[in-house]
């Protein structure tokens, strides 16, 4: 069973895409599972948020769509065309002009024997977008100015270590920008930023979506920063995606037990940090998994048929979706009220909602 999320039509499209990856050696080398069979769209200048806890398979999602890994299984659809099926080199070429990527680390994503200038240039050759070594400069200063860099000719003859962290990812977005793509993956692009230029980075990125039409995956452990940025927040966990929904209708009425245990974390600014919500200790076993919802042995709202299969998909509203069993099978069964609040755990489904209201 896989997990869908679409708007409209879809510029990008992953349907199924899984990843395993093979761990140890012996005649019996057992697989590692990273990514299980994930279904999801990206909608015209739509940003789509994909939050979760480190491991859950969030960047592996990016590196794939990227191209920077292959998937094991699955199909990344592009304007509607397989492009896992394009074998020329111009097609491929293609594809990756149109869809860009932001690193974590503007520091380590960077040469840094490299001009900035040089940065920049780079993709613009490769791609076609200079003729001539005077377009060539017109083109790197109207992408340090389009970031918000300048004098855009004094930063080009710059070095990576001559800037400052928020002054190299805006290098970072840039050099994304180069080949005029239609599609950014950015994977945590602002989790190594001072927290007062973070929403200065994510206010560009806006003004571009905005600007150029570009759509977004934004790959993010800040919740707060997916539902200022995001139209859409998905839930990653295990290498499934959980839940998806509107990102503000996601915060304030989270439906999975995993979502609710997240926003339960936000920090109270009353002081408080009493925890209405807890996991139970452990991490989800990637290596030969066992039959059913992989944060089962974590849920506070856990079933016997948690444990024995793994929950289809449960489309709430138009727009919002779960994949667990206290929507599907488990209210069929009579354990989930009429609000979906779980009957052994009167009130989870509002705990994150109440905490958020508190907080105003």
């Amino acid at each position: 069973m896989t997990t869908t999320d679409r708007q409209g039509q879809a510029i990008l499209e992953a349907q199924g895409i899984g990843k395993y990856f093979q761990v140890g050696g012996g005649f019996k080398p057992k697989r590692l599972r990273a990514l299980n069979e994930v279904s999801f769209a990206l909608g015209q200048r739509q940003v789509v948020a994909l939050v979760g806890e480190s491991g859950s398979g969030k960047s592996t999602i990016a590196r794939l769509l990227v191209r920077l890994m292959e998937p094991s299984t699955g199909k990344i659809l592009f304007r509607g065309r397989d492009i896992l099926q394009e074998e020329p080199r111009q097609a491929s070429l293609d594809y990756r002009a149109q869809v860009q990527m932001i690193f974590q680390d503007p520091f380590g994503s960077l040469n840094p024997v490299r001009t900035i200038g040089e940065h920049l240039e780079r993709p613009l050759l490769i791609h076609g977008k200079a003729k001539s070594d005077a377009e060539l400069r017109d083109r790197v200063n109207e992408l340090l100015e389009t970031v918000d860099l300048r004098p855009a000719a004094e930063l080009a003859a710059r070095y990576p270590h001559q800037l400052s962290g928020g002054q190299r990812q805006r290098v970072a977005i840039a050099r994304a920008l180069a080949p005029g793509p239609s599609v950014i993956l950015a994977d945590e692009p602002i989790s190594m930023l001072d927290v007062s230029i973070r929403v200065g980075v994510l206010n560009l990125m806006e003004r571009l979506k905005e600007e150029r039409g570009i759509s977004y995956l934004y790959i993010t452990h800040d919740i707060a920063s997916a539902r200022y940025f995001a139209d859409r927040t998905m839930v990653m966990y295990a290498g499934h995606i959980v839940e998806g929904a509107p990102s503000e209708e996601l915060m304030q009425q989270p439906a999975h037990p995993y979502t609710q245990l997240l926003l339960s974390a936000v920090p109270d600014p009353n002081g408080s940090m009493k925890n209405e919500l807890k996991a139970k200790s452990g991490a989800p076993k990637l290596i030969d998994p066992p039959p059913g919802c992989p944060f089962a042995d974590r849920c506070p709202s856990a079933m016997a048929v948690c444990r024995q299969e793994m929950p289809g998909t449960t489309q709430l509203e138009q727009n919002r979706w779960v994949r667990c069993h206290l929507y599907g099978q488990g209210a069929t069964l009579g354990t989930v009220g009429t609000q979906g609040q779980s009957a052994t755990d009167p009130g989870i489904a509002n705990v994150a909602a109440r905490r958020l209201e508190e907080a105003r």
